[in-house]
């Protein structure tokens, strides 16, 4: 099989992927990793990133796909794709985080509320 001109050797795929993998691995704060997607990807690739992650939220929440492309402006094919990716082991850790993230914030809050009502009650 010839291999085109652009097309990237196997090996060297391999290791400009790690890199990058290792670069967003190493990255100590959600701004470190949005200033480094931000100078490797257009605001277009971001998004397009961020909402196949709010596909797979929307569809572990038993979302239809109707409701996804209206509400994120997707493409029933793109929800499709992601669907299809919802077993894989990234995904699945994507949304443990997403899901223990949402928890952290309901708890939070309850516990505002909690801390409040017992501050006014002294």
């Amino acid at each position: 099989m010839q291999r085109s001109k652009d097309q990237l050797n196997k090996n060297i795929q391999d290791q400009v992927r790690k890199i990058l993998f290792q670069v967003l691995a190493d990255a100590k704060s959600d701004v470190d990793v949005e200033l480094i997607l931000q100078s490797l990807m257009s605001e277009a690739e971001i998004l397009s990133l961020a909402k196949r992650l709010a596909i797979g939220v929307f569809l572990d929440k038993g979302q239809s796909y109707e409701h996804i492309h209206d509400t994120l402006k997707v493409s029933t094919a793109t929800v499709a794709s992601v669907a299809s990716s919802m077993n894989k082991k990234g995904m699945q850790m994507a949304l443990a985080r997403v899901k223990a993230e949402e928890w952290a914030d309901v708890w939070s809050i309850r516990i505002s509320h909690a801390l409040e009502k017992i501050m006014k009650t002294k």
